[in-house]
């Protein structure tokens, strides 16, 4: 992964939801389920070794366990490519994490040492085969030395084993990364946009966060060949998005080049589109005003896609359901 790229999952991952999100949808754990992840706490995350060497990679989160502070400390170590040496890595970062968690006092009330959950997320093309377990890297040996081998797993968690179908069942922030992650065009970028602008009507910290991280990845992507000013919601990036697939779309018509299908691939897409925008502004008015009237949800079937994107950007603010449709 570049270093711009793992610092943009960084960014997603410093919020304690998507954190949350990532063990409810990704690890099937019933134990991790049961914790109250509304007391999750952001950790330092730079250790110095005794050799001077300085660990800033990672990401460490606490959680309270049965009323008091017993420490599970999350280490997400994020990877595209494939280590072959990935289990002794996580060994290091495991043990610089321990020293200095003894260092700053911060063991057990008995003195022992909290657990830790190791997380590989990959994202990368190629099927992840590196070993998970540093022993399974170390030969096996006749007698005594065979009980000093050290153990230690991490858990990889790997974006390309799930479908999109498997993904958009989970009502998950972290899943939407993933799909978006996985996306093949701006078309699904839009329809992603929209979905999270429901998700998280009344949450601006989050509309933000993902706003600024799509708009980095977007201009990160070659095929895309795209620049997007400074933004601070995603009802801009959806704007933006829009205006940028309308010229395209009338570019490709304009150069003449095997005319017929493209319009009627631009027809199916755009008929994606409007059912796509339709759904979604349904179910943000259900969302913040109730059921929908019968005349409303026949006006929202028979309106033409403008219409239905501009009532879906009044609907974000609108105090009641009729400001929405007054003009129209």
């Amino acid at each position: 992964m570049s270093k711009t790229h793992d610092s943009s999952y960084k960014f997603l991952f410093s919020n304690p939801e998507l954190v949350r999100d990532l063990i409810m949808g990704f690890i099937p754990d019933d134990w991790l389920h049961s914790l109250d992840y509304a007391t999750l706490e952001k950790v330092p995350g730079s250790y110095i070794s005794d050799d001077f060497q300085q660990r800033e990679d990672d990401i460490v989160w606490r959680v309270k366990v049965g009323g008091e502070w017993l420490y599970l400390y999350l280490l997400i170590e994020f990877q595209s490519s494939v280590d072959k040496y990935m289990a002794l890595r996580i060994m290091v970062y495991v043990g610089l994490l321990y020293q200095d968690l003894i260092k700053r006092g911060e063991v057990l009330t008995d003195g022992r040492l909290p657990p830790i959950l190791p997380i590989v997320l990959y994202n990368g093309s190629k099927r992840w085969m590196a070993a998970t377990d540093i022993a399974d890297l170390i030969p096996a040996v006749p007698g005594l030395v065979e009980q000093f081998k050290p153990k230690l797993k991490y858990l990889l968690i790997d974006e390309n084993a799930y479908s999109d179908t498997e993904l958009a069942s989970l009502n998950n922030l972290v899943a939407a990364v993933f799909r978006f992650e996985q996306s093949d065009g701006l078309e699904t970028v839009q329809d992603l946009v929209s979905l999270l602008i429901v998700w998280l009507d009344d949450r601006i910290d989050l509309r933000r966060m993902f706003a600024l991280w799509i708009r980095a990845a977007l201009m990160r992507n070659n095929n895309y060949n795209i620049i997007l000013p400074q933004v601070d919601d995603l009802l801009e990036i959806k704007v933006m998005l829009s205006e940028r697939i309308e010229q395209w779309a009338l570019a490709y018509i304009a150069e003449g080049e095997l005319k017929g299908k493209l319009e009627g691939e631009l027809k199916g897409k755009l008929e994606g589109k409007h059912e796509g925008e339709m759904l979604a502004l349904q179910k943000l008015l259900s969302k913040r005003f109730g059921a929908i009237p019968a005349d409303i949800t026949r006006l929202i079937a028979n309106a033409p896609l403008e219409a239905i994107e501009r009532w879906f950007d009044r609907a974000i603010d609108a105090q009641q359901l009729a400001d929405i449709f007054k003009d129209d």
